[in-house]
């Protein structure tokens, strides 16, 4: 093969989910780099690959990256696989990749699974819009500043979680993204105990605080997004004004003057307006 960087995308669970491509493209292949050997020979045993492996994971350092690029650019073809699904995604494969780009070696994609997109297709949210948003941090104090940022994010947005932080993480999402915000938690895809579930976020942390087995595996948790309300309730200053501008004034005249003083859309004033009286 052409020497080049292949990324190629495997099975996130059902072995079969690989295409034809990545296979051939394993096989042909001078070496590949993977996260755990032990892990990956259990796919390429089943495929009957006998490719030789290489290590390449979070904790390796530049000397690994400049040997496996080193090997390339002598005229060896390489291809890079994560655990499972798609490289990159949520694994160190961005630093090879971004130091094979800066090399001019030529990078070549082998799609296929990915747990993020999976989930997507099959969880009834919104697909047009979305925010892949890896892992929350581990820390409650972080998480919760992570998800403030994200509050008014009208896309779905899309997470992986650990199981040992399951509870927690939907937890925060309730309190910071909102009780009745629409919410799935998409566990163990295309193994024996697939899940998919689409609950309010409250509803969804009662649901999988009640069952030991839905805070086992492999997870995806994806939050439809922010929905701008009809109206905002005013706050205490607004409200104080529109009432004395009420006294002498129509309501679409106050609203008018409410909106310009402190900024906000007139639509949104004068619905607060109507909710008053």
């Amino acid at each position: 093969m052409k020497a080049s960087l292949y990324i190629v995308s495997t099975p996130i669970g059902n072995l079969n989910d690989i295409s034809l491509r990545a296979i051939e493209t394993l096989k042909r292949v001078d070496c590949i780099a993977c996260e755990d050997t032990r892990m990956s020979q259990r796919l390429l045993n089943h495929y009957q690959i006998a490719t030789k492996l290489v290590s390449y994971h979070e904790f390796s350092d530049e000397k690994v990256s400049d040997r496996l690029l080193d090997a390339i650019e002598r005229g060896e073809s390489m291809a890079l696989i994560s655990d499972a699904g798609t490289p990159l995604i949520s694994d160190p494969g961005y630093r090879l990749v971004n130091e094979a780009v800066n090399r001019d070696i030529q990078v070549v994609p082998i799609p296929g699974s990915c747990a993020f997109v999976a989930a997507l297709s099959a969880s009834g949210l919104p697909s047009d819009r979305f925010s892949f948003e890896g892992f929350l941090p581990s820390k409650s104090g972080a998480r919760v500043k992570a998800l403030e940022a994200l509050k008014k994010s009208p896309q779905t947005l899309i997470f992986y979680e650990a199981p040992h932080r399951i509870l927690d993480s939907l937890k925060d999402m309730a309190a910071i993204l909102g009780e009745q915000r629409e919410a799935v938690l998409a566990r163990e895809l295309t193994k024996t105990f697939e899940t998919i579930k689409k609950l309010p976020l409250t509803e969804l942390h009662a649901w999988v605080g009640s069952d030991a087995n839905q805070q086992k595996g492999e997870m995806v948790v994806l939050v439809g997004g922010y929905e701008q309300p009809e109206y905002e309730e005013l706050n205490s200053s607004q409200e104080h004004l529109v009432k004395l501008l009420l006294n002498e004034l129509p309501p679409k005249t106050v609203s008018k003057i409410v909106s310009a003083h402190f900024g906000m859309p007139k639509k949104i004033v004068y619905q607060a307006i109507l909710n008053l009286s």
